[in-house]
């Protein structure tokens, strides 16, 4: 079969459609994130001047299995490397995978433990349930003049009917 393609063939495939929009600088680098079945790996790429700022993953004090929660102490970990490299935000290179399960919560941790995470240059990555609950409906100034003269027309309605 010609046009058979392997799962890990679909990944690279996706892998190299994200790369084509994401670029790491000295500033902003690249957090680039590969995942196996045993092991997890996070580095911290500068594309600019084609080096990797910092690097660590689960094969050394991690043990085997690539689990949710070692991905999130992955991410901890990674957050204070970077720090201590002096990297303060980064922009996600989630490889080809989907961003759900392991690789949404080693970026979560990296954001928790401190490092600015986001999934394009110049936008901020956040979860759906803290958008939600972050986010504010803000009306425009006329409908809410308009609910001020409503309210105004409501108590003088009642006062009038009290009145009487």
């Amino acid at each position: 079969m010609a046009g058979t393609r392997t799962r890990q063939d679909r990944r690279r495939a996706r892998h190299r459609r994200i790369r084509k929009r994401i670029s790491g600088t000295g500033e902003r680098p690249r957090m680039a994130i590969m995942v196996s079945n045993k092991h997890m790996y996070v580095q911290f790429i500068d594309d600019t001047a084609n080096s990797t700022l910092a690097a660590v993953s689960t094969l050394k004090n991690g043990g085997a299995g690539a689990t949710i929660s070692k991905a999130r102490v992955l991410g901890e970990r990674a957050a204070e490397v970077a720090k201590a490299v002096g990297i303060a935000s980064a922009i996600v290179d989630r490889g080809g995978f989907a961003f759900h399960g392991r690789v949404r919560a080693l970026v979560e941790a990296a954001s928790e433990g401190g490092i600015d995470v986001g999934m394009k240059a110049g936008e901020e990555q956040q979860s759906a349930p803290k958008a939600a609950q972050e986010a504010k409906v803000e009306t425009a100034p006329e409908v809410e003049a308009e609910a001020d003269t409503d309210e105004a027309e409501a108590e003088e309605k009642i006062e009038k009917d009290n009145g009487e």
